[in-house]
């Protein structure tokens, strides 16, 4: 479609009218949007003189000003600039440039006023302060007018003044909007609508919908959230002035306001309002899930007096079928999907773009689909390509509009036999297979190769959390971990080397692949990101749900949080060794070192363990360790736990244990401890504090992650040591077999164990 012309707003042109006098004024708006915006000044009646960053300049008469902030969809504010001053710095010389205007001519008697400053110097380092200052100088011009000191109201001015102070050159007004245009006064709840209504009207006209609108097409947002863009749409299509039910400008308590001209363009507008409604062709269709956000569209609906225009749904996307949408193309498909700011809500995201894609191929042939996202990256996996995209910016967020023709082919491409065959296979996802990339092809058929090669043991064993994946493709460097019906997924972080965003692709590739593949929802598919941590890092939160749930490993139950740590609360890797330590354990007094959330006593205990201690410095770990013990109906009295400083507790710790299990981190510098702790250089004094600790006859197994680790000679020289890592690792961990070391530790002097089940493993 070509570009559209913006003189079909709906809006009728107007000449300054000559009695008026002509305005200097500055007219705002969203960052990139300048051009559109104007266009429709021209269109509205107004000169522009140039363009600048977020704004427009222009000359305007009054009834002109009065119409810009009437029927603009694009602007914020509508400015009269009083003054333009260079070098201006300190506060006497902003004092002095307000004083120097005539105020009187803008304030009437008794008038409230608010000072809206921006910018800073050298002088002026906050905008209360350069506010204040403005004011000042306003006091002392209606000083010398005979006028009383006006009073501040800075939630409901009369009169609110606008001061801008940029690269030494300041300019003061008078702003005619008051409160910002974008807010029409229909959208009561921001908290379902993130876009701004003038973003939204903006991202309208770059997609045709003027014409479109002129031409009677439809619109379909099928994820409509609040309906900002369905109400714009409709007002756009219903010629009603966007600010036609706000109860107020900043013009009507302006001294030089005049009634009679608002009064002439508020009764056209209401007139224009009522024939347009009537004579709309366009229908408009919203869906969503969410049943806060549906309430929140109608409302607002209500309030803009175009509810009859609107038809709502409550389905997601993917439920969307030839029913759903009863008017005919072509027409327009308009969403505002999430970004994905955060990866752990990428999963979903990558399913949501594929799925709209999909969809808007299956029931939407021969419409253009406009898309805006603030992750470009997402919009590719639409299957669609962009003939024109728009850069903008989402408030503080870079984003662009991206605008695709779905064609008849897409359509009969999702169709073929292929993608019916592929659907054929019972895997979840969109309604059909997207074609993907060989790549992520091959990554599709390595996870199903791998599902076949544990499968005989998964069956022997019953184990339902393992490890599916592990960097077995160098180009998709990820951790899959199969919890139950979830799946945990960690991304190697890539070095320098590779190309950002082809690391990005190769992501948004999986994360397409897992939900196909493994049957699972995207909701259920959880992403990090793997780098070298700092002390305890790998420990800390990253998110605050409280979202876990109970699974289960042999005779033991635990609970997991995939989302809010890096890790999980259960490390997959060690599980033969927690196995071990349940059958080590009966009578025994067991002790864990560095116990994160005890797990490995859970399975001790259950082993038939005489009592246990769990030792850990997180107060966080440790409630996690009394709700696993809690799971399996452990007794409290017999199994404790002790928030400690793992070393201090060893140095002065009298009692005597059995069986000893310490897992240290790599590598810690945590506030709570004396020194940081690095295993490499300090595991030699950590397994002498436990060995005295350790009972004649009994075990200590030392374990640890460090990669390149190397037990210290003077360990194996002092105590009888047999390294049993190779020993460790089940199928699922069978090509990753340095991702740990196991070291069984007794005392030396002839106390050789005589426990059958230890010597199994010795």
């Amino acid at each position: 479609m070509t570009e559209p012309s913006h003189s079909s707003f709906n809006i009728s042109p107007h000449n300054n009218a000559p009695d008026s006098g002509a305005l200097d004024v500055l007219v705002t708006c969203p960052k990139g949007i300048e051009a559109l915006l104007a266009d429709e000044m021209t269109t509205l009646g107004a000169t522009p003189v140039k363009t600048t960053v977020a704004g427009v300049y222009a000359t305007a008469s009054h009834a002109d000003a009065y119409r810009l902030c009437l029927w603009s969809r694009l602007a914020n504010r509508v400015i009269v600039q009083l003054s333009r001053n260079a070098m201006i710095e300190t506060p006497e010389q902003i004092r002095a440039a307000a004083s120097r205007l005539d105020w009187a001519q803008h304030l009437s008697e008794g008038a409230t006023l608010a000072v809206d400053f921006h910018g800073r110097s050298e002088h002026i380092r906050h905008t209360l302060f350069g506010a204040q200052t403005v004011k000042d100088g306003i006091v002392e011009s209606l000083g010398r007018a005979g006028r009383e000191r006006p009073r501040v109201d800075n939630k409901a001015p009369d009169v609110q003044i606008y001061a801008h102070l940029h690269r030494r050159n300041l300019t003061l007004g008078i702003d005619l909007a008051g409160e910002s245009l974008h807010r029409r006064g229909y959208r009561r709840d921001v908290g379902h609508a993130p876009l701004k209504e003038n973003l939204a009207a903006a991202l309208l006209v770059r997609a045709g919908w003027p014409e479109r609108a002129k031409a009677g097409e439809p619109l379909v947002d099928p994820l409509c959230g609040a309906g900002t863009l369905l109400i714009e749409a409709a007002l756009m299509a219903a010629d009603q002035a966007p600010g036609l039910h706000r109860r107020r400008f900043g013009f009507h308590g302006w001294a030089q306001f005049r009634p009679a001209a608002w009064q002439e363009l508020a009764r056209e507008a209401r007139a224009r309002a009522s024939i347009g409604r009537k004579r709309c062709k366009s229908a408009f269709y919203g869906f969503d899930q969410s049943p806060a956000a549906l309430a929140a569209a109608r409302a607002n609906a209500m309030r803009a007096g175009i509810p009859a225009l609107l038809t709502l749904k409550g389905e997601g996307v993917a439920a969307l079928d030839s029913t759903s949408v009863e008017a005919k193309g072509p027409g327009l498909v308009i969403t505002n999907p999430p970004y994905g700011e955060r990866l752990g809500e990428l999963p979903e995201l990558v399913s949501l773009y594929a799925t709209i894609g999909e969809q808007a191929k299956a029931l939407f042939p021969g419409w253009t689909l406009a898309l805006f996202t603030g992750n470009p990256d997402l919009g590719h996996r639409l299957g669609l390509r962009a003939h024109r995209q728009y850069a903008l910016k989402n408030g503080p967020l870079d984003a662009k509009l991206l605008l695709m023709a779905i064609d008849q082919a897409d359509r009969d491409e999702r169709q073929a036999p292929e993608a019916q065959k592929a659907a054929g296979k019972g895997e979840s996802g969109p309604k059909s297979a997207a074609p993907v990339a060989e790549n992520a092809q091959m990554f599709a058929n390595r996870l199903r190769k791998n599902r076949r090669r544990l499968k005989k043991w998964l069956k022997q064993s019953g184990e339902r959390c393992y490890r599916l994946y592990d960097a077995d493709m160098p180009e998709y460097a990820l951790a899959v971990d199969v919890y139950g019906d979830r799946v945990h997924v960690q991304e190697y972080a890539p070095p320098r080397t590779v190309n950002p965003a082809q690391a990005q692709k190769r992501l948004f590739d999986a994360l397409e692949t897992l939900p196909r593949v493994l049957a699972v929802s995207p909701q259920h598919i959880y992403v990090k990101r793997r780098e070298r941590q700092a002390g305890k890092a790998q420990y800390e939160k990253r998110a605050a749900s409280g979202e876990r749930f109970e699974v289960a490993e042999g005779r033991a139950r635990l609970w997991v949080n995939l989302r809010d740590y890096l890790d999980t609360g259960l490390f997959l890797d060690h599980r033969p060794v927690r196995r071990m330590l349940g059958e080590m354990a009966t009578g025994k007094r067991f002790l864990n070192l560095f116990c994160y959330t005890a797990s490995a006593t859970v399975h001790a205990a259950l082993g038939g363990a005489a009592e246990s201690v769990s030792v850990d410095m997180s107060n966080t770990y440790l409630d996690w360790a009394r709700d696993n013990f809690a799971l399996n109906g452990l007794d409290r009295a017999r199994h404790r736990t002790i928030r400690a400083d793992c070393i201090e507790w060893l140095e002065t710790a009298g009692t005597e244990f059995d069986l000893i299990f310490m897992d240290p981190p790599t590598f810690s510098n945590s506030k709570k401890m004396r020194s940081s702790l690095d295993v490499q250089r300090d595991h030699a004094r950590l397994i002498a504090l436990a060995m005295a600790r350790l009972a004649p006859g009994g075990t200590l197994v030392f374990s640890n992650n460090q990669r390149r680790f190397k037990l210290d000679e003077a360990v194996s020289e002092r105590y009888a040591v047999d390294d049993i890592s190779g020993r460790t690792f089940d199928p699922d961990f069978a090509r990753s077999t340095g991702l740990h070391h196991v070291f069984l530790v007794r005392h030396a002097a002839g106390e050789k164990a005589t426990d059958d089940k230890e010597e199994s493993w010795a």
